[in-house]
């Protein structure tokens, strides 16, 4: 629930004129980000550990914030546990065994810039936003 109304003071913060170049921190950017990608859905049902990721470009990384998986009127969010070490030049690599993308795969970071090795990213479970307008 406390995700929740961060992503509502982020969306009210957009829509009384703050722009992301305004925004203090990285992570309140990432924040405004994603509320951004959630406008016109609404969150749905329970969190999900695991969910049907068959198409890997539609995967997006928001910095210091986690991972989306947008699959059309359905967008799902898992949170990095440790969000501020998920930064703007990080890729992650997936080891996925399935089309499913869980929580709990093996995730690395690799830096954008060299191929080193970044860190290690744990999500927590996914929330399920689906769209509310049909326009």
């Amino acid at each position: 629930m406390k995700k929740l109304v961060a992503i509502a003071a982020a969306a009210a913060a957009l829509a009384a004129g703050a722009s992301t170049a305004q925004a203090e921190t990285r992570a309140e950017r990432g924040e405004a980000s994603l509320a951004r990608m959630l406008d016109g859905y609404q969150a749905t049902g329970e969190t999900q550990r695991c969910i049907s990721a068959v198409r890997s470009n539609k995967i997006s990384v928001i910095p210091y914030v986690g991972v989306v998986y947008d699959a059309g009127d359905t967008i799902y969010v898992a949170r990095a546990t440790r969000p501020e070490l998920l930064r703007d030049s990080d890729v992650p690599v997936f080891e996925r065994y399935s089309s499913q993308l869980c929580s709990n795969d093996v995730m690395r970071t690799v830096d954008r810039h060299s191929p080193n090795f970044a860190g290690v990213l744990f999500l927590e479970d996914f929330e399920q936003f689906t769209r509310t307008d049909q326009g």
